[in-house]
């Protein structure tokens, strides 16, 4: 047997930023980089078009998209959520309805107080933010939350742009939680705090009883999602600040 072929090199030598109609594209050689869609990714903000142009200079010799997220993600705000809006709203809106934060424990007093430590505070941040205070119970049975603040939420969402609605989406998902998602997303609290909220519950757990295999990786790639959440909120056009 011959030796092995090494791998193919980059099908592009050089990359680099360009200003292109008030947003920012990658070019690879001479071509802009593209969704799977086609769609040129133009980025709005030129900090969001440089470290995505540092995931393509950082490519291995066989492109790995894996190594792109924020790639993926400004592929998704430009191709997915524009033509998905409604049902994107909808499912976040949902989450408001079964809140992780407002579903507390009653026993043992201990996972109750912390609860309350960790969560009330974001609770009433997101009262005050969005006109949107929402009731707490003990328990796993959801309860009716306030139509007006249920109002109130659809319509911050409906103000967000494409771009916010997709890093919001991602950080509720990995959080399960609007709250702590919008919390993260807004900068209010920072990845490692919004991990801390979201697996308050698993982690008065593990500290108890311990951490399997499958555990380790679910909270590992928790982490990297909200990880990226907030790069990509801290890398969009900045916002004034909500406190």
């Amino acid at each position: 047997m011959g030796e092995p072929k090494p791998p193919p090199r980059r099908p592009y030598m050089s990359v680099r930023v360009e200003a292109r109609d008030g947003a920012h594209v990658v070019l690879l050689d001479a071509k802009p980089l593209r969704s799977p869609a086609g769609t040129v990714l133009r980025a709005p903000d030129a900090a969001l078009a440089r470290e995505i142009a540092r995931e393509w200079s950082g490519q291995p010799a066989r492109i790995d998209i894996a190594r792109a997220p924020l790639t993926r993600l400004l592929g998704t705000a430009l191709d997915r959520v524009p033509a998905n809006r409604a049902g994107i709203e909808a499912e976040l809106a949902a989450h408001a309805e079964t809140e992780l934060v407002c579903h507390r424990a009653d026993h043992p007093p201990e996972l109750a107080q912390l609860q309350s430590r960790a969560w009330q505070p974001l609770l009433e941040w997101f009262a005050r933010t969005h006109d949107a205070p929402l009731s707490v119970t003990t328990g796993v049975l959801a309860i009716a939350q306030p139509g007006a603040s249920l109002a109130a939420i659809r319509r911050a969402l409906a103000a967000l742009d494409d771009f916010r609605l997709t890093g919001l989406s991602v950080a509720v998902g990995a959080a399960g939680s609007l709250v702590i998602g919008a919390a993260l997303a807004a900068g209010r609290i920072g990845p490692a705090e919004a991990f801390d909220a979201a697996e308050l519950d698993a982690s008065f757990q593990i500290a108890r009883w311990g951490e399997d295999e499958e555990a380790t990786r679910r909270r590992a790639q928790l982490r990297a999602d909200l990880d990226l959440a907030d790069r990509w909120a801290r890398l969009l056009p900045q916002a004034a600040p909500t406190q």
